[in-house]
């Protein structure tokens, strides 16, 4: 029977969370909440000299936006904690000492000059750089008196020679690797403090970790992993290496995702205006397919529907119109109040809006998203949009030919909108609506002749946002400053 899931994401809080590990940490989350297990979050400190804690609160803030609470872990709390490696130090001493007196460890004293002097030899020679063992028969005593004399070894683990492991990946399937090609590699550094390979080794055990879920470039950890959980006799956990990450360059091609294609950290993308829902979903299909023609999936059916047997071992293609696409799709779909939360803040630093609205500033700030949500593709867009409409126009010489076939028709219209506005201080969708009723109703004019003159009057545009919407970002003051130029300027036309 299977054993309840138990899933982690260990991250180094050592930068702000990348959108790759955000990816890891979403997958393992999902397969966790798919099969009704628990998911949990411990930081992988020991890298003393970058590790900090305004990355660690970054890391967290971030897997909240996405939506992605933890069960257990850091915070929270739990029945296998420290969640931070820092404080497990006696957990792994005490390991390390077990191996160690089992022979399957052993302190090594050489000398980052001998190391180099080793490996070129290795590599003269034509042989695979690795350590050659020579600290592996010291005896007890010997390593006694050099640590007494305050020397500082490293441990090395002891890799069985002449053996296959084989890592049985739910994604990439049997994956085999010599033991041979692996060397004795360190799993305490001088300083006391244990590598990675050792220390996750250790976490997941203790932590009950049933599958980890990580990036493709861990896969050559992995065997690492595999013989120290033989020597301590430990159960391993299901592996899963999902796909890398790729991003297209300038000239189109593909390699791993860094900063040159763009942002990397999840708060970037936040502060570039896109909704957590949206990254979650686009993260989701980066390696992962469900089947079928939908692609719009919420956080609760992405728990419903997630699966490893979907997840491709192909590198993924971050495509940022595809992000986009997504986040503008879950723009228009949100409700108001949500637009008013995220789309509110770009307004403010633009001082569009005050930093402590009025009333009348909040109902505007409302109308104005609400108008410009099916044009927008993030909420950093708004400000541009709205200095587009706001800014100086310019009028398209074949547009202002086609106008002066109807001349007295446009200026009709033109003047009568002109009337409406200074005999009206306040503009609103609905008001404005029922003067372009009263116009059409006076003049005998309506449909395109109407539309199409006040637009491009307004905007120089001859298609966008509806007219009584668009009012309403103008505003009344603009717009009527804007007819009495283009009169003036259309009245002087052959």
């Amino acid at each position: 029977m299977e054993k309840n899931f138990r899933l982690r994401f260990a991250p180094s809080p050592t930068g702000p969370l990348h959108i790759g590990g955000a990816r890891s940490a979403l997958f393992n989350y999902l397969l966790a909440k798919k099969n009704g297990g628990t998911f949990i979050v411990r930081m992988e400190d020991t890298d003393l000299e970058r590790s900090s804690k305004e990355s660690e609160e970054n890391i967290k803030a971030s897997l909240r936006w996405l939506g992605m609470d933890w069960d257990e872990g850091i915070d929270v709390g739990g029945d296998y904690g420290p969640y931070r490696q820092m404080e497990r130090l006696d957990i792994y001493n005490e390991a390390v000492q077990k191996l160690i007196d089992e022979g399957k460890a052993y302190y090594c004293f050489c000398s980052e000059e001998e190391l180099a002097k080793e490996k070129e030899e290795q590599q003269a020679r034509g042989e695979l750089p690795k350590y050659s063992g020579k600290c592996r028969h010291l005896s007890k005593e010997e390593c006694e008196r050099r640590i007494a004399a305050g020397e500082k070894p490293v441990v090395r683990f002891h890799v069985p020679e002449g053996e296959t492991v084989v890592v049985d990946d739910l994604v990439r399937g049997e994956v085999h690797f010599e033991t041979d090609g692996i060397g004795d590699f360190i799993i305490v550094k001088s300083d006391g403090i244990p590598v990675y390979n050792f220390a996750v080794v250790m976490d997941d055990h203790t932590m009950g970790i049933t599958h980890v879920i990580r990036g493709e470039e861990h896969l050559s950890n992995t065997p690492r992993q595999i013989v120290l959980y033989d020597a301590l006799g430990y159960e391993q956990p299901r592996f899963a290496h999902i796909s890398l990450i790729l991003g297209r360059d300038n000239e189109g091609k593909l390699t791993k995702m860094s900063k040159r294609h763009g942002s990397t950290s999840v708060v970037a993308y936040k502060e570039q205006g896109y909704l957590p829902e949206a990254i979650d979903n686009f993260l989701a299909l980066l390696g992962w397919a469900p089947g079928g023609e939908k692609e719009l999936f919420t956080l609760e059916e992405l728990k419903q529907n997630f699966s490893l047997e979907h997840v491709s071992k192909s590198p993924a293609v971050f495509d940022i119109e595809k992000l986009k696409w997504i986040n503008g799709m879950y723009i228009r779909n949100a409700s108001g109040e949500r637009l008013l939360e995220y789309g509110l803040p770009y307004l403010k630093k633009a001082g569009f809006v005050s930093e402590e609205p009025s009333t009348e500033e909040m109902i505007w700030a409302m109308s104005v998203i609400d108008v410009l949500k099916t044009h927008i593709s993030s909420f950093a867009e708004l400000p541009e949009l709205i200095r587009h409409y706001r800014g100086e126009i310019f009028y398209r010489d074949e547009v202002l030919a086609e106008m002066k076939e109807h001349k007295e028709e446009v200026l009709t219209v033109l003047k009568a909108m002109k009337e409406k506005l200074e005999r009206n201080p306040k503009i609103a969708v609905d008001s404005y609506k029922k003067l372009l009723k009263e116009i059409s109703k006076e003049t005998g004019i309506k449909g395109r002749p109407l539309y199409h003159s006040l637009r491009v009057a307004k905007t120089g545009e001859e298609q966008g946002p509806d007219l009584d919407k668009l009012s309403v970002i103008i505003g009344r003051d603009l717009m009527l400053e804007r007819l009495k130029k283009f009169i003036k300027m259309f009245q002087r036309m052959d």
